[in-house]
């Protein structure tokens, strides 16, 4: 059997696994490191309310479950003017704000927010609507 312009068949084969693979051969040993997001010193704010440090679920839930807990509160605040959310961990209620409840004791976006959104590639649409918090002076980046 002849193989009619095997050479330029041959040629355009290892040119597109040479291009499909570029990316792995390219990453080859480049390993980042999972961000450890840090509390800032406004965490004080849950232990003055709630004698310790509490989130309004329990933190694998916050890790897992975030975005779609924020989700369902812009859902709820918008469309049916429910402020209030029962966390069914604690039985404690919380205001369902961004910038009123989380933000008081996560007050570093750069520290908290954007370290593991720019590790997993995510740019939420947080901001689009509320206002980015600006990092105090005396803020560690």
């Amino acid at each position: 059997m002849k193989l009619y312009n095997g050479g330029l068949i041959i040629t355009g084969i290892v040119v597109f696994l040479a291009l499909a693979f570029f990316p792995f051969y390219y990453n080859i040993g480049k390993v980042n490191a999972k961000p450890e997001p840090k509390l800032e010193p406004a965490i004080k704010m849950s232990e003055k309310r709630f004698g310790k440090k509490q989130c309004v679920e329990p933190r694998e839930f916050m890790r897992r479950e975030h975005m779609v807990l924020l989700n369902n509160w812009r859902d709820s605040v918008v469309r049916d003017k429910n402020r209030r959310y029962s966390s069914e961990a604690s039985g404690k209620t919380f205001n369902m704000s961004l910038q009123n409840e989380c933000m008081q004791c996560h007050s570093s976006k750069k520290n908290f927010c954007d370290k593991c959104h720019t590790y997993m590639a995510v740019k939420p649409f947080c901001w689009d609507c509320h206002i980015e918090p600006k990092e105090k002076e005396g803020s560690k980046s």
